[in-house]
C-alpha cells in the first residue's frame, strides 16, 4: 500500500459513524449488509449514511453491489489487511513481536484499586 492510499484510508476512518459503519461491515463477513440494514443497527440517518458509505468508498474500504432493489455494502478485507501491512510493517525495529495473547496488562497503581 502507499503513503497516500493509508493517508486516505486512515482520514476515512478517522469519524465516528465512519469507523462504525466499517467495523459493522466487518464483522458483518463477505455477505455484507444492505444500506437498510446498516441504518437500523447504528441509528444513523440514510442520507447522512450514503456521505459516509461514499467517503468508505473513495478510500477503497468497502465496495457496493445491488441486489434487486437493495445496495449491498462490504468491507474490502484485502484493503483493510494492506493498511494494518503497512501500519505495522517496520514494527519492534524487524524483531519478531510477542503475540498479543502473550503480553501483560499494566499493572494497577494502588491508588487505581478500589
Amino acid at each position: 500500500m502507499e503513503k497516500t492510499d493509508a493517508v486516505s484510508a486512515l482520514g476515512a476512518l478517522a469519524q465516528d459513524n465512519r469507523l462504525d459503519v466499517f467495523r459493522l461491515l466487518v464483522q458483518a463477513g463477505p455477505d455484507g449488509l444492505s444500506a437498510g440494514a446498516v441504518a437500523e443497527a447504528l441509528g444513523l440517518a440514510p442520507n447522512s449514511l450514503t456521505f459516509h458509505f461514499d467517503r468508505l468508498r473513495a478510500a477503497g474500504l468497502i465496495a457496493v453491489r445491488r441486489d434487486g432493489r437493495s445496495m449491498i455494502y462490504t468491507a474490502k478485507y484485502e484493503q483493510m489487511n494492506a493498511l494494518l501491512a503497512f501500519l505495522t510493517e517496520n514494527c519492534c525495529g524487524g524483531v519478531s513481536c510477542a503475540p498479543a495473547a502473550e503480553c501483560k496488562p499494566a499493572r494497577k497503581r494502588k491508588s487505581e484499586i478500589a
